[in-house]
């Protein structure tokens, strides 16, 4: 039989592959849990009195296992104070190894009582420390066969790389694990994950009137000089007298009595008139055009990188003893990284979207998905997470 350990950091992680060790075959009461109680005093009294303070550690956890939901999955949930780690909740074996069956805590705390279930001393500590600064220990017990699987389950969801982990602790300038030491408060534990947040500029082409100018049309009135040739006639008496030597007719005798005869005069003047007429329209008005204009933009966005080293222990854990080479999965791992960045996927869990990463992966490499579903699955959940949480 073999012990497996997992630290997570954080309680939804170790829930995820609590429930999935369970759904995979493995029971129950071979399970244990541990995590730090976040309210100093609540996580009940030294040494353990076999769940009677459960109750308090369940109020008291908050950045520990999410209680509500891990006191359903495992058995022999209990409150105790820890030297090293003060208020825990804990469950299953290790709960029971820890509160010493009612006779109170075990000796060496929980380094003494990881080294009963068969962790050796040197990491053993690492797993301490890793819960005073936060973190949710899960541990399985189970048979050589299934030791691996067990493993794999737990790297899936998120276990932490607890060698690397430990030279990141002793690079801050830690040393070993300290009885005396006080737990991690909120903001150290806040401290000691860092989050970065995958921005992305989103580029909107819309339209707005502007104005480009126009046309104003004046009216105004302008002489010009115009001018015509008419014809015009006159009319003038005219008195011609011519002399003669003839009789006169009975006609002209009639002349003898006084008459007169009046001839006018007439002349033909110019006479100017205007009329206005329309010679031409001038229309004012606008139409309307339209044009199709190709936008381009950037925009930008944050890109976390997961660390190579960190897809190759999942790969030394899960394939390396089928014969394979890393190599033939890099290209799967880096498959769950554009999955990340598809906003398709954006937000979603596994679940959702498991079958259209199937079939796409399958278009690509048809026949290929039951080898190489582990490294996609593992590379989308490290994606998801915030860096440091499982980083290798």
């Amino acid at each position: 039989m073999k012990t497996i350990v997992g630290l997570f950091n954080t309680s939804r992680e170790a829930e995820d592959a609590i429930n999935d060790l369970i759904r995979s075959g493995f029971k129950r009461e071979d399970i244990s849990m541990m995590a730090s109680s976040e309210e100093e005093g609540k996580g009940g009294k030294k040494g353990g009195d076999g769940g009677g303070t459960a109750k308090g550690a369940a109020k008291g956890a908050g950045t520990g296992a999410a209680v509500g939901g891990v006191a359903g999955l495992l058995v022999g949930l209990t409150g105790l104070t820890i030297p090293g780690l003060g208020p825990i909740i804990a469950a299953g074996p290790l709960a029971a190894t820890l509160s010493g069956i009612g006779a109170g805590a075990v000796a060496g705390g929980v380094v003494g009582g990881l080294t009963k279930m068969g962790v050796p001393k040197e990491h053993a500590e690492h797993y301490a420390e890793g819960v005073r600064r936060g973190g949710t220990l899960v541990t399985v017990h189970t048979s050589d066969d299934e030791a691996e699987r067990a493993a794999d389950i737990m790297n899936r969801h998120g276990a932490v790389d607890i060698d690397r982990r430990t030279e990141q602790w002793k690079a801050g300038g830690w040393a070993r694990f300290d009885e005396k030491a006080a737990p991690f408060t909120a903001e150290e534990r806040a401290r000691e994950r860092a989050v970065l947040p995958v921005v992305e500029e989103e580029v909107k082409v819309g339209k707005r009137e502007v104005s480009k100018g126009g046309v104003r049309v004046y009216s105004r009135v302008v002489e010009a000089p115009v001018e015509e040739k008419v014809t015009l006639r006159e009319e003038h008496a005219t008195v011609e007298r011519r002399p003669t030597d003839r009789p006169a007719t009975a006609a002209e005798k009639e002349a003898f009595k006084e008459t007169s005869f009046e001839i006018r005069e007439t002349a033909e003047e110019p006479v100017v008139s205007k009329e206005a007429r329309v010679k031409e329209e001038v229309v004012v008005g606008k139409e309307a055009t339209e044009r199709t204009e190709t936008i381009r933009e950037t925009a930008r966005r944050t890109e976390v990188d997961v660390e190579e080293e960190d897809f190759q222990s999942h790969f030394r854990s899960s394939a390396a003893g089928k014969g394979e080479s890393y190599e033939s999965y890099r290209s799967a791992y880096r498959y769950a990284d554009t999955l990340s960045q598809d906003p398709r996927y954006r937000g979603k869990e596994w679940s959702e979207i498991e079958g259209d990463v199937r079939r796409d992966w399958e278009s690509r490499n048809p026949g290929t998905w039951s080898k190489y579903k582990d490294a996609i699955r593992y590379g989308w959940d490290r994606m998801h997470r915030p860096v440091g949480a499982g980083r290798r």
